[in-house]
């Protein structure tokens, strides 16, 4: 009985995205969302492959019944729905973070890379390597807004990963530096930037802790017209000699990214963060302004996936 509601569930959704992703051309987005209680689970549909991810704090190992019967479930819907085989579904237990524990590789040997189509971009993902893919897909709406907008602008972006935004930038005429802690990622982002026909040598790729660059970039007097701040919301990364929590965190970083502004310059800052909420001195401080729900596509109905913010210095009165 279950089973059959999934199935209705994800034609009901498919439905109602078709118009939606055929005018995008999209081969990569949300279908399911936990819509059903029964079902705490998220599925992304990448052209004829699929990512589930389990969250961690629905089910536990005591469950493993449960999760076996889910598993075959979800496996016979996507078949029966997408017709996505089922050794082109990718199962992935999201679980909360404590204390010293980081999101490692789930295959070492995978090189299982391939492109996907978001018009006007390119992006190569791994479905199997890592616990996320290599694209986040509630950031589609601001990679097209970027690309509408960077033309001749010197953009920054932070925590860049495998540098999509960039790319969104960069082909929108603009000259883009992007910052990570992971050479990985950066070296993952370049590819993205040759799949888009992008020259990497007009653009910066910096391994580096955000945190301490920030002010180095200060003192060096080097400003920009757009940044993109994209934390984490916490990380215990080895390289980093402190922890980061977004929380404690963002008014400092938000500062001193204020600081790289030109006059006339903006921030586009979000999290994932849940019950987030602004410091009340960056709200009194800046000229701040919720994006969220313009932020969140169409495919991420009905959840905070995230919420963003756009940030411009005040002017003098």
């Amino acid at each position: 009985m279950e089973s059959s509601a999934l199935k209705n569930r994800l034609q009901k959704n498919i439905k109602k995205l078709k118009t939606y992703l055929d005018r995008g051309h999209l081969e990569a987005y949300r279908i399911y969302n936990k819509d059903i209680p029964e079902y705490p689970y998220l599925i992304d549909i990448y052209q004829d492959r699929a990512v589930i991810y389990e969250q961690g704090k629905k089910l536990t190992d005591d469950d493993e019944p449960k999760r076996i019967q889910h598993q075959k479930d979800i496996e016979s819907c996507l078949e029966e729905v997408f017709n996505i085989k089922k050794e082109n579904q990718f199962f992935k237990i999201r679980q909360k973070q404590k204390g010293s524990q980081q999101y490692t590789p789930l295959t070492q040997d995978s090189t299982d890379y391939f492109l996907i189509n978001e018009p006007p971009f390119k992006f190569w993902v791994n479905l199997e390597r890592y616990l996320d893919t290599g694209l986040f897909l509630d950031h589609r709406p601001l990679r097209q807004h970027l690309h509408k907008n960077s033309q001749d602008k010197k953009v920054l972006n932070l925590f860049s990963y495998t540098c999509s935004l960039s790319v969104a930038s960069a082909l929108g005429g603009g000259t883009v530096t992007s910052i990570d802690m992971s050479r990985t990622y950066l070296d993952w982002g370049m590819e993205n930037f040759k799949a888009n026909d992008l020259d990497v040598n007009r653009h910066k790729f910096i391994q580096a802790d955000v945190l301490k660059e920030l002010p180095l970039i200060f003192e060096a007097g080097v400003k920009f017209d757009l940044i993109i701040l994209d934390p984490p919301s916490f990380s215990n990364s080895k390289r980093m000699e402190d922890d980061l929590d977004i929380e404690r965190d963002h008014p400092i970083m938000i500062r001193d990214c204020m600081r790289l502004l030109k006059e006339d310059g903006e921030l586009y800052f979000s999290t994932n963060k849940r019950k987030f909420d602004l410091h009340h001195i960056i709200k009194s401080t800046y000229d701040v302004k919720e994006i969220s729900q313009w932020t969140i596509p169409q495919d991420f109905h009905h959840t905070d996936i995230h919420r963003a913010f756009l940030l411009k210095p005040k002017k003098p009165l």
